[in-house]
């Protein structure tokens, strides 16, 4: 069944609802209260707050490859989550964790990493994750002069052929949201599905909306480097597929951290820095599939 469509406002404003199957400490959540009190003593680092990302980090999650300075969506929920645990900036320290290492089992130097880790099965298996703070939608990446720019409306869309990375979301969500009369094509890669796009073979490609824009900006681009794809839209959010600050198996800061973004939540916090920092994806129309 075709799915109403969702204003992306009220998506954003249900964002840390997101709570997967992650580790958890048993019992009730901790209050901000005690965990003000527990939490200096469980960090990795006595009183301080130490945490990880990766270098290079890039906009609009951070800013100027500084994740100290508080700008971009991530360093200010960071500093936001730290202020909100009784951590001070001067008692926030970080790290160099990459992003391709973050998720293998084993100790981690860090209380927790954030650096736009989709939360999945496989990964849970070796780590622990948070609630989510940034829930990801899929987007639809067209050349420009494709009809599907100006012609995507439902029945439209039924009669396009679409493409997406294999096992993915997206592949999933064209399958049963947009529901087309052909069958989606998968990729092994996104080289891959942009190749298919550019020789004709898909009508569009399906992706969450992060990396569609990075596709339209920087990969698909003309000999002269000029951008020649545009993203055509974004759907309602589904499913769980989202952002989460990934720690330790077992870390004992985890339900603290869950407890401080459910208030960042509640008061407005995570909505105001998105509406500030990430305007570059929550701009893009909402469309119905």
């Amino acid at each position: 069944m075709r799915r109403l469509l969702v204003s992306l406002v009220a998506c954003l404003s249900t964002l840390l609802l997101v709570t997967p199957n992650v580790a958890r400490a048993d019992g009730d959540a901790p209050t901000i209260a005690k965990c003000q009190k527990i939490s200096p003593t469980e960090t990795f680092v006595k009183g301080k707050l130490t945490l990880a990302t990766d270098n290079p980090v890039t906009p609009p999650w951070f800013s100027n490859n500084q994740p100290s300075n508080q700008k971009g969506f991530e360093s200010a929920l960071a500093y936001a989550l730290a202020t909100t645990l009784g951590f001070p900036a001067t008692k926030v320290n970080w790290v160099t964790e990459h992003f391709a290492t973050s998720f293998q089992p084993g100790a981690k130097p860090f209380d927790f990493d954030i650096n736009e880790i989709t939360v999945t099965p496989d990964k849970l298996k070796n780590v622990a994750f948070s609630n989510g703070y940034f829930q990801l939608h899929q987007s639809l990446v067209a050349l420009k002069g494709s009809p599907i720019v100006k012609h995507h409306t439902p029945k439209d869309l039924r009669r396009d052929v679409f493409g997406a990375l294999a096992n993915s979301p997206a592949a999933s969500y064209v399958t049963n949201a947009i529901e087309p009369d052909a069958a989606v094509r998968t990729f092994a890669s996104l080289n891959d599905a942009v190749t298919a796009l550019r020789a004709g073979a898909i009508n569009a490609i399906v992706v969450d909306t992060p990396t569609g824009n990075v596709l339209v900006n920087w990969q698909i681009l003309s000999n002269t480097g000029v951008p020649i794809a545009t993203q055509v839209g974004q759907f309602p959010a589904v499913g769980d597929e989202y952002y989460g600050l990934l720690f330790q198996l077992k870390n004992p800061l985890l339900a603290c951290v869950n407890t401080a973004l459910a208030k960042l939540s509640a008061n407005g916090t995570v909505t105001t820095l998105t509406k500030k920092w990430l305007s570059i994806y929550t701009s893009i129309p909402t469309m119905q599939p």
